[in-house]
């Protein structure tokens, strides 16, 4: 029977049926973190809730139809970047009015999807092996059309993304909504919808009973590519600009959202309804764990875990509906009695963590967030601990939010903040276009904005604490020049699309065309990622044995080169980092990496939140002028001194 009819039931009503597990979770849920934050059931904090959810709705609301289907698509992440950057592209380049631009991102999304259900249907590829195609030649392809640069945008998209409906309800919300209409129509009142389940419960029998599966098939991973689209640009919108790099990990998201509305990964179980739920529980659970100030890696752990619970019911409702219950372990005693254990901790924790929070509301100290572009890194750790350790000094409560290198995320994360009404905030950007509507955001809430390491490109700032990243980059060629005298270098480039890789590596660049016995023969980028520079460096040295010198513009990837470089690293091939990590410092004290341009993140850190405090208490909301931390360049000679004047 599919699953929008159920006996003689009102299709609503039973549709609501299936979601009140769900929407009792998200009850709960909301209960819960209205207890342990007075901040989350404040209406703008809501409103945040409804925009942070509106993208990863939108693209789960397309994920319905596959999952309901039987299928699997993990490629709508990386469709709705390349949605956003031919949107873009279409404006910036091709000279596009934006009412055509939109309709040719869209396309550009249903298009990506069609080509799976061709891989998928023609080919006779799973869809787990397509859609990973799919994903991949996506993100591909929006790094070739964007050359790894954001592309900005302006107009009435920008007022989609953060405009709002007569001043209270924002678009992006609507367009969820509306979406999210179109979702449930579709599957409850047309013939599409009914083949879906029908497809989902057993393609065989569909398939005899008159369905045209394959031609189903297709529209079904199309309209998983347009919904896609409508989120990408959705996205896009929001940040005011393309970015080649959006939507990462989206995917993931997305089948979350599905599963936890209920939806079965073995098809035929679905419903527009619960994937609304399902991905209004994920927005609610990062929107109150950052209230929290919950460690962004704790929060990954929660999440993951929330997943893994919705996964595990969903294994036991269908064992349940075959009549394969298994011994039952659910009834056991024992079971029961640590159900009743671990309820009862939740309570307690729950209760303290109350008491708590009041505790840290009436001590009357000030509030500074920090909103730091990534902490899977070595040198952003470090800028951490420096701000925190300047907090500490200054007694003032500092929480810390990881944006994973996604502009999206650190969106999320300003909105929270200025929800909080904190007294500043430091913003690490993960892209200096990307940030300025959130640094806007908080303009007019009247909260001081101090940028670190990165500069926001619009926006009030009181000041950016930095260092230049383009000096840095010339301090490297010279170095790199010095060393090597003549012959083949190679380039180890950053994260494509970040303001730290375009910068250091353009600094590089203008320089070492003042040196014509330098010759770049290799220039890749391994995404300031220590294992992807040790792969990448493998290629290069088997491509070109000869280089005698290598510019890796961090040094997790200097770290990478290095290894693969083995005994010829700093002997007969010059490596020159960036960053003045520890473990790069400790790589030039042992002679490895000839030199790094140091760029001292604990001062970085330091002096952002001493300006922070300031701004505070001062009531300056800017412009003010840069704060600028040197850089400098360490070799083996120079790292003792160095290290004893951090």
């Amino acid at each position: 029977m599919p699953d929008n009819e159920v006996g003689t039931t009102p299709r609503w009503r039973a549709a609501l049926g299936r979601a009140g597990g769900p929407l009792g979770g998200l009850v709960v849920l909301v209960v819960l973190l209205a207890l342990l934050s007075p901040d989350f059931l404040t209406a703008n904090n809501l409103l945040n809730v409804g925009v942070q959810a509106s993208v990863v709705a939108v693209l789960a609301f397309g994920m319905t139809f596959v999952i309901v289907s039987g299928g699997i698509d993990l490629s709508v992440g990386s469709v709705a970047g390349l949605a956003g950057i031919v949107a873009g592209w279409a404006v910036s380049s091709a000279g596009l009015p934006l009412w055509l631009a939109v309709p040719i991102g869209l396309a550009a999304g249903a298009l990506a999807g069609l080509a799976s259900g061709v891989l998928i249907t023609a080919g006779r590829v799973p869809p787990f092996i397509a859609t990973l195609a799919m994903l991949s030649v996506a993100r591909g392809l929006a790094l070739v059309i964007s050359d790894g640069r954001p592309i900005g945008l302006e107009g009435w998209l920008t007022e989609v993304g953060s405009g709002e409906l007569f001043g209270v309800l924002p678009y992006p919300v609507l367009v969820m909504l509306a979406i999210g209409l179109v979702t449930a129509f579709v599957l409850r009142r047309t013939y599409a919808g009914r083949a879906m389940y029908a497809i989902g419960g057993n393609a065989e029998a569909a398939r005899l009973s008159g369905i045209k599966v394959t031609r189903q098939r297709l529209l079904i991973y199309a309209l998983s590519g347009l919904f896609a689209a409508v989120a990408g640009i959705l996205l896009a919108a929001r940040l005011a600009s393309a970015q080649p790099e959006a939507g990462t990990g989206y995917e993931l998201d997305a089948i979350a959202a599905v599963v936890i509305g209920g939806a079965s990964l073995a098809g035929g179980v679905g419903s527009a309804l619960g994937t609304f739920v399902g991905a209004l529980i994920l927005a609610v659970l990062r929107n109150g764990l950052n209230l929290l100030d919950v460690s962004a890696f704790w929060q990954q752990v929660v999440i993951g875990a929330v997943i893994a619970a919705a996964v595990l019911f969903d294994t036991v409702r269908q064992r349940r509906r075959s009549g394969r219950r298994g011994p039952g372990l659910m009834r056991t005693p024992a079971v029961r009695r640590a159900t009743a254990a671990v309820t009862a901790l939740l309570l307690v924790a729950a209760g303290w963590a109350v008491y708590q929070r009041q505790n840290a509301a009436d001590d009357g100290r000030l509030q500074i967030a920090l909103s730091v572009s990534t902490l899977n890194n070595p040198f952003f750790v470090d800028l951490r601990e420096g701000a925190q350790e300047e907090a500490d000094r200054l007694g003032v409560e500092l929480r810390v939010t990881d944006a994973s290198e996604d502009a999206s995320q650190q969106a999320n994360a300003v909105q929270n903040a200025i929800a909080q009404n904190v007294d500043a905030i430091v913003v690490n950007p993960v892209d200096s276009d990307a940030v300025v509507p959130s640094v806007k955001a908080a303009n007019a809430a009247e909260i001081p904005v101090i940028g670190v390491d990165r500069a926001p490109s619009d926006g009030t700032v009181v000041t950016t604490v930095a260092s230049d990243n383009v000096a840095g980059g010339r301090l490297a060629a010279q170095q790199l020049a010095q060393l090597v005298g003549s012959g083949p270098v190679a380039v180890l480039e950053g994260q494509p699309g970040t303001s730290a890789a375009r910068e250091r590596g353009q600094g590089f660049t203008e320089e070492i065309r003042n040196h014509p016995g330098i010759q770049v023969v290799a220039s890749q980028p391994a995404d300031f990622d220590r294992t992807k520079a040790l792969d990448v460096m493998q290629n290069i040295v088997q491509a070109h044995p000869e280089i005698r010198g290598v510019f890796a513009a961090n040094d997790e990837m200097a770290l990478g080169a290095i290894k693969a470089l083995g005994a010829r690293a700093g002997t007969d091939v010059e490596v020159v980092g960036f960053d003045g990590t520890p473990e790069g410092l400790a790589a030039v004290r042992a002679g490895t990496e000839s030199a790094d341009v140091a760029q001292q993140p604990k001062l970085l850190g330091k002096a952002a939140v001493e300006q922070a405090v300031r701004a505070a208490r001062a009531h300056d909301l800017g412009p003010g002028a840069p704060t600028n931390i040197p850089v400098q360049v360490v070799t083996k000679d120079t790292v003792e001194a160095f290290l004893r004047g951090q």
